[in-house]
């Protein structure tokens, strides 16, 4: 794959002005984590402007505000759902028509853009990246309305999804998406699905359409899935039942989800998913469309900070 240049040197010739995005009720590790890699930031320099999110939703709005004159980048403290909330306000921000690039400080559970761009958890790693990390344009997702960056899909997972137990999930992290997966075993109708991909109809039994090739954390979906691609990879499941189901999940724990004979993984840059009507789309780990829906590429429409050691 063509390597794309960064847009910004590694080492910026003065210290960036941040505007940090957070949750200020995060508790317990993230909360001390978050606190260290401020630290570390005023470290190197960084010129910080915090800005606290009060709800649900509230960190996109935060982030479609930020303009050029506040700063430099905009960085989100927190996990893969608030960090989708930050990227859809920077991205789908009319009036601007470059946007301010994304920085990540990862808070969550399972933080799975921050694995795609090998951005360790540590704050002083996190704090090097932020001050002089390269600025590096990727290529995102829409589905209806909403932008993703690493993932959309429809069918099992996507029902794991919308029913996993938020409560659970604060207390036991990816607990609880393992004990949605074994219920949804037995819940979950297992109807077909039609994908439309770039004009070639397929019917399947689940569908994850990837920008990235991790999923659910360090687990490998898509292996040649990459942001910088202007492509798609969908990953076609054409098994139904519970049995098969399981049998994926094994698959990925293992990885070797791929190379399953009755899993395809095709390139596309527009892909339409049609099922039950109303059924759910997961896109980041969290719901954010129905069914029938449109996933297109949106090719550099975003500006992440890289690692300084990324190749």
């Amino acid at each position: 794959m063509r390597e794309l240049p960064a847009t910004a040197p590694d080492r910026p010739n003065k210290p960036r002005r941040l505007v940090l995005i957070y949750n200020p009720t995060a508790g317990g590790r993230s909360r001390h984590r978050f606190e260290a890699t401020l630290a570390a930031l005023r470290d190197f320099g960084s010129d910080l402007e915090l800005r606290e999110t009060d709800g649900p939703g509230h960190a996109e709005n935060l982030a479609r505000s930020v303009t050029p004159e506040d700063g430099d980048v905009v960085v989100v403290a927190g996990g893969d759902g608030t960090i989708n909330e930050a990227v859809n306000g920077l991205v789908r921000r009319e009036a601007q028509a470059k946007p301010l690039p994304l920085g990540i400080i990862p808070l969550g559970t399972a933080n799975v853009l921050a694995a795609e761009i090998g951005l360790a958890t540590e704050p002083g790693a996190v704090a090097r990246t932020l001050a002089e990390g390269s600025i590096r344009p990727v290529s995102v997702g829409r589905a209806g309305d909403r932008i993703f960056t690493m993932m959309a899909g429809a069918g099992f997972d996507a029902h794991v999804v919308a029913n996993v137990d938020t409560g659970l999930k604060r207390r036991i992290g990816k607990g609880a998406y393992v004990w949605e997966s074994a219920r949804q075993f037995w819940r979950f109708g297992f109807p077909d699905y039609r994908v439309t991909l770039d004009g070639v109809e397929r019917r399947v039994a689940s569908v994850i359409v990837a920008k990235g090739h991790f999923y659910g954390g360090r687990f490998i979906c898509a292996p040649e899935a990459r942001l910088e691609d202007p492509r798609f990879q969908v990953c076609l499941f054409e098994r139904r039942g519970a049995w098969n189901a399981a049998r994926y999940a094994l698959a990925l724990c293992f990885g070797r989800l791929a190379r399953l004979p009755d899993v395809r993984v095709v390139p596309a840059r527009e892909v339409r998913i049609d099922g039950p009507q109303g059924d759910p789309v997961q896109g980041d780990g969290d719901i954010i469309g129905h069914l029938p829906i449109v996933t297109r590429v949106l090719p550099d429409a975003l500006r992440l900070v890289m690692p300084p050691d990324r190749k």
